[in-house]
């Protein structure tokens, strides 16, 4: 699939092992999140643009470079908020812009209620976070909202995709790369990930039902 990465660092699938057992409860499962979104991360940063500078140290000067992007992060809520932490370790200066949808049950398609984008948006790099990269829907609307408030490039980060979910993203929004810990089989038929590691909100937070 173009525009894909898959992860085939040993640490990216031993952190997933973690986060697929049922066993892992949730403040090791949210340690592993931003464990993982880090790894990932620096996958998915590579190619990011750079300047020249002068670093000052002791010693004296040495040339180096910084980031010269203006970058936000967009977690799709709920779930996509353990692994904007894991980002903001790396990217502390980044911006965060929340973007709220939820996946009716019936349909399978994205809800929006919540937008905290600013008025005036002014990066130049969007990294759309979110753990599961399921139906694709969610992750089709958000970069939708982006595109449309001016959004020149779009870098998706998930931790475990499906191929349809791939497949429907690289269809509506083709120069979106997509960088993920693990590729599964597919979906179930309630629009799951399979085998998937269950609600990733739900074993991040502890409201999974018992």
């Amino acid at each position: 699939m173009p525009g894909l990465r898959v992860s085939s660092h040993p640490l990216v699938a031993h952190h997933v092992v973690t986060l697929r057992d049922p066993a892992t409860q949730p403040p090791a499962f949210r340690r592993v999140v931003r464990q993982l979104t880090r790894l990932l991360a620096v996958e998915a940063t590579a190619s990011l643009p750079t300047a020249e500078v002068q670093a000052v140290t002791p010693l004296g000067a040495a040339p180096g470079r910084r980031i010269a992007e203006r970058i936000a992060i967009v977690p799709i809520l709920r779930a996509g908020l353990g692994m904007a932490d894991g980002l903001l370790e790396l990217i502390p200066d980044a911006e965060v812009w929340h973007i709220g949808l939820y996946r009716d049950e019936t349909t399978l398609q994205p809800q929006e209620y919540y937008n905290k984008l600013p008025r005036s948006c002014g990066a130049t790099l969007a990294i759309v976070v979110d753990p599961m990269l399921a139906t694709g829907g969610s992750a089709v609307r958000t970069c939708e909202i982006l595109r449309a408030a001016g959004i020149p490039r779009i870098v998706f980060v998930a931790l475990i995709a499906s191929p349809q979910g791939v497949a429907c993203l690289q269809q509506a929004m083709p120069d979106v790369s997509i960088h993920v810990a693990a590729l599964d089989e597919g979906l179930n038929d309630m629009g799951f990930i399979v085998p998937g590691l269950g609600d990733a909100g739900d074993r991040q937070f502890g409201t999974a039902q018992h």
